[in-house]
């Protein structure tokens, strides 16, 4: 991952609204959610969703998929993945530390 890549990712999630919609995406996995249900069990209004989740597709850390009428929301794990291995990549200094590179670099 590049770095202006891993900046545009990290200020996309440095706002409370889409950490908590990322967070969400993360949860339910590859299923994913429809607008309608992040608006429901978030509670916010659809516009300012909408916002928040182009802003989220635009970082590249959530895809949107058009499912029928429906649009289907999902984390798109690889680069999740890539920004936790960005963000670990040179941790300690080489060192033996308490993250686990393995673990650090992949998840889900």
């Amino acid at each position: 991952m590049e770095e202006n890549e891993v900046v545009k990712a990290l200020g996309a999630l440095a706002q409370p609204l889409r950490l908590q919609v990322f967070r969400a995406l993360v949860v339910v996995g590859e299923s994913g959610l429809t607008p309608g249900a992040i608006q429901e069990g978030l509670g916010v209004p659809a516009a300012t969703l909408s916002f928040h989740l182009k802003e989220l597709v635009a970082s590249g850390l959530v895809t949107q998929e058009r499912a029928s009428r429906n649009l289907i929301y999902r984390a798109a794990y690889d680069r999740m993945n890539a920004l936790l291995g960005y963000l670990t990549e040179n941790c300690c200094q080489g060192e033996s530390c308490a993250v686990d590179g393995a673990t650090a670099k992949t998840c889900c």
